[in-house]
């Protein structure tokens, strides 16, 4: 059974006429596959099979160890979305409901090369040097999500030194247990800072600086 139907399936075709450089999608699963590892897979084959820009690579999480530990792959179903690099953007659990949003972004964004962030934002963020790792908390029907999602990947396509991660909520419950996630989004900076709720770009990045600053 196809997740998109072939309308959307026309539509997204011709929104990926527009990509720029090729995009690398790999996906990590397993043999047994997990709770929504079968439907990340697909509805990544069936992303990727609308574009020829769009590559896909498939890895089995324990038998690939190797390129799983490459990639920092920690739990599955675990999604990287890059293009000649790793640029730190990740997907733990399905990108499906409003999070599919947030992975079709994602992919414009590698593609393109250009940052949809602010030059004041591109500017603070040229003076991060220490490495900040952010995970956004979601679930696939919360419409606020997405928004907290791109900003972190923007934010990790704009400096290497910052990794991000959408982690939905749902099929990682002992992380959401961990980080006290009672409501969506989320957002973890460096595991001790956090804050919920769809802030603006300014606002996010302060956050971020907050965290770098007492890093010093």
């Amino acid at each position: 059974m196809a997740f998109l139907k072939e309308k959307d399936a026309e539509t997204l075709r011709k929104r990926f006429e527009k990509l720029d450089k090729p995009v690398t999608i790999i996906n990590f699963t397993q043999e047994i596959e997990c709770m929504y590892c079968r439907e990340t897979r697909l509805l990544l084959e069936e992303v990727a099979a609308l574009s020829g820009k769009i590559e896909l690579k498939l890895y089995n999480f324990q038998l690939d160890k190797e390129i799983s530990d490459q990639y920092n792959i920690d739990k599955i179903p675990a999604t990287v979305v890059m293009a000649d690099k790793d640029m730190g953007i990740r997907f733990y659990g399905i990108p499906g409901g409003y999070e599919f949003a947030s992975l079709l972004e994602s992919i414009e964004i590698v593609s393109s090369g250009k940052s949809p962030l602010s030059p004041d934002t591109l500017k603070k963020l040229g003076e991060i040097d220490k490495d900040v790792h952010i995970q956004v908390f979601v679930t696939p029907t919360c419409p606020y999500c997405p928004a907290a999602v791109i900003t972190g990947h923007a934010l990790a396509h704009a400096n290497s030194r910052i990794k991000a991660d959408m982690v939905e909520a749902t099929e990682f419950p002992h992380l959401a247990q961990k980080y006290r996630v009672m409501g969506v989004p989320r957002v973890v900076i460096n595991e001790n800072t956090f804050f919920e709720g769809a802030l603006p770009e300014s606002a996010y990045v302060e956050k971020v600086i907050e965290v770098v600053i007492q890093k010093q």
